[in-house]
């Protein structure tokens, strides 16, 4: 897997290319600042991106913008963003161009070995990967809206591990239930959020999209 790394800190950058590399992965690549990432990106063709959410010159939304602007040059690659706090709306955001092979993880996520790497190998086979903390962190924020105040709250802990990217036989084997009460409560929430069968859209992602659009943003 050939990765590409965005990181204007630079101990943190080596930090996460050395923790990649001694999992038998290749960062073909570093970057600084946001032009770096995406000469990068354009030079060396990689799998997957590791993206900070805040880089230079204003350490906003500079991260986000180049992902995008990557994906746009790249549709095929996978990014997994990065971000020292609770950000909602780049959440909902990364969600919101199509969950394929998108990640967004707190950096402290990092320093969990297994659960870092579980998350980049999901995203980059295709899946989705949103920190369970965040996730923990919106359902206590969530508003009701239309459809979530109907939801059972198994129905609710099943769309906040939906949430964070996990497939049907994770989100049994977490909440210590048989695929078919999965399968069941997911069919039940698709019809309280109607989300009716549709070809242009995949009624998971836009199930979490309705559940993440109900929590306010953290104030920047």
């Amino acid at each position: 897997m050939r990765i590409v790394i965005a990181e204007d800190d630079p101990l943190l950058r080596e930090g996460v290319a050395l923790l990649l590399r001694a999992e038998g992965l290749d960062v073909v690549a570093t970057a600084g600042d946001p032009a770096g990432f995406l000469a990068a990106v354009d030079e060396h063709r990689p799998e997957i991106a590791v993206v900070d959410v805040r880089m230079p010159p204003t350490h906003t939304d500079e991260g986000i913008v180049a992902a995008v602007e990557a994906r746009r040059r790249h549709p095929e690659l996978a990014v997994l963003v990065l971000s020292a706090y609770v950000e909602q709306a780049f959440a909902t955001e990364l969600l919101a161009c199509g969950s394929a092979r998108l990640g967004y993880l707190l950096k402290e996520r990092v320093g969990r070995v297994e659960e870092f790497m579980s998350a980049l190998h999901r995203v980059a086979d295709g899946g989705t990967a949103i920190d369970p903390d965040v996730i923990a962190q919106l359902l206590t924020r969530t508003r009701p809206g239309p459809g979530l105040d109907r939801l059972s709250p198994r129905e609710r802990d099943v769309l906040a591990l939906m949430a964070e990217g996990l497939g049907n036989a994770a989100i049994a084997e977490r909440l210590v239930v048989t695929d078919g009460a999965v399968h069941k409560h997911i069919r039940s929430i698709f019809a309280k959020l109607d989300l009716p069968p549709d070809d242009r859209a995949d009624r998971r992602v836009t199930a979490v999209l309705r559940y993440l659009e109900r929590s306010p943003s953290r104030p920047r």
